[in-house]
């Protein structure tokens, strides 16, 4: 008799990332079925496209965190009540530098990546900015209590908040109120890169 086994091959586990998408495409179909909502509907009470909706579905599409935002509010949720997946079970999350999920804004002068898991609900939120010369980062008031810390990583931003301004060097942080408007613009004749922390009360 032999002792031979059998070989077994397990699938490698799917990326974060692509593991997210899925379940996105699937929890997106689910909502808009048991609401009896077209994709029109959906797109009209996200104002996200019918197509762009439509390969989310089909898990074709690589939506941005602000597309997911506005999908999430169409049903009335949160972010974190929209993608999260109960069986998720890693001990450890990577979020690479250019995975797309990420980017929660990318214009000519300003480039915003979240570094916060998306499918976590959080009383607070970390970021990765760059704000190209002469670019800014201006907020309206967020919920009352919120603070930001800043830490500049390269580069020299002015941080104003309320009637109050300072400005940052390499190395400098600070922390001040977010709900009053506030800004932080890029000073230096090249690229600041920050890190922002946004805490809610």
């Amino acid at each position: 008799m032999s002792d031979t086994k059998k070989k077994t091959t397990s699938k490698p586990s799917p990326h974060p990332a692509e593991a997210i998408n899925r379940h996105l495409g699937s929890r997106v179909k689910q909502l808009r079925s048991d609401k009896g909502w077209s994709l029109e509907t959906l797109a009209n009470a996200s104002g996200v496209s019918r197509s762009m909706l439509s390969q989310i579905e089909r898990e074709q599409a690589n939506p941005t965190l602000a597309v997911t935002l506005r999908i999430a509010h169409a049903f009335e949720l949160d972010l974190g009540e929209l993608i999260n997946m109960p069986n998720a079970s890693t001990s450890l999350n990577v979020i690479r530098a250019n995975d797309r999920t990420f980017h929660y804004r990318s214009d000519k002068n300003c480039k915003i990546r979240t570094l916060s898991p998306l499918n976590l609900e959080k009383d607070v939120e970390f970021y990765e900015v760059q704000l190209k010369r002469g670019g800014a980062l201006r907020s309206q008031a967020h919920f009352e209590g919120t603070r930001e810390f800043l830490t500049v990583e390269q580069g020299k931003v002015e941080v104003t908040s309320g009637e109050e301004s300072d400005i940052l060097e390499k190395g400098d942080s600070a922390n001040y109120r977010a709900d009053i408007p506030h800004a932080i613009s890029n000073k230096a004749k090249s690229i600041a890169t920050l890190f922002l922390v946004v805490i809610y009360a």
